[in-house]
């Protein structure tokens, strides 16, 4: 009986000790695993800066991974966006980067690409995801920005894309309407965004946090021709 107590006790740790080497040899990476990915992740970073896309298929290939961040939380993708590298945001966007990614600043390719006047990239991200519920760091949308900056074609594709939030009001109380207002100077880029927002159904009368419209502020800057579009 003691014997086979023995007996099966022994059997039982070496069972355990095969069990801890098999997971340490195949259950977690290698140093020299982990030094190569980190490498090759390195390399992918400052081939996306460099708009190198040889080399970002290359790494890409070797296993680096298409939505790694840099030091601020910078997704690639992001990178390729504020670079203006378009095709290189596409070859990431069609080797699987998340176009919704926000780095530490809250800024994602797709918010970016809004602020920026990056139509043909804002296309793809829509195409690819783009989620219109994450918000940058005035919890703004992508139209926002794109309003107040005077990106005609932005707002146009933003405005009219089912489900995009037209009157979504950002930390300072204003619509997309009211940056333009605010933002703008009457000339006729503003006269333009202003009579798209309002053919694409946006609501013109949303006050700012003190109470005060679009329509009245349009007035006490003296733009009579968006105070006309308006009304």
């Amino acid at each position: 009986m003691k014997d086979n107590f023995y007996q099966t006790m022994h059997f039982f740790i070496i069972a355990l000790s095969f069990m801890l080497t098999f997971q340490s040899c195949h259950g977690q990476p290698t140093q020299k695993q982990s030094t190569f990915t980190m490498n090759t992740n390195q390399n992918l970073l400052k081939a996306v800066q460099n708009n190198d896309t040889a080399t970002v298929i290359k790494a890409l290939e070797q296993g680096a991974d298409v939505n790694h961040t840099d030091e601020q939380g910078r997704s690639l993708l992001l990178i390729a966006t504020v670079n203006k590298h378009t095709e290189m945001a596409t070859l990431l966007v069609k080797r699987g980067a998340d176009v919704n990614l926000q780095a530490h600043n809250k800024d994602s390719a797709f918010l970016y690409a809004g602020a920026s006047g990056q139509t043909a990239l804002l296309q793809l991200f829509i195409a690819h995801g783009a989620r219109f519920d994450l918000f940058n760091r005035y919890n703004g949308t992508a139209l926002i920005p794109a309003c107040e900056r005077g990106h005609i074609e932005t707002v146009r594709l933003l405005a009219n894309t089912k489900g995009f939030p037209i009157d979504h009001v950002n930390r300072l109380g204003w619509t997309a309407l009211m940056e333009a207002v605010i933002l703008g100077d009457g000339n006729s880029k503003y006269q333009q965004i202003v009579q798209i927002l309002k053919d694409a159904g946006a609501n013109m009368h949303i006050p700012d946090h003190d109470g005060v419209t679009p329509l009245q502020h349009a007035r006490k800057r003296g733009f009579t021709e968006i105070v006309n579009i308006i009304q």
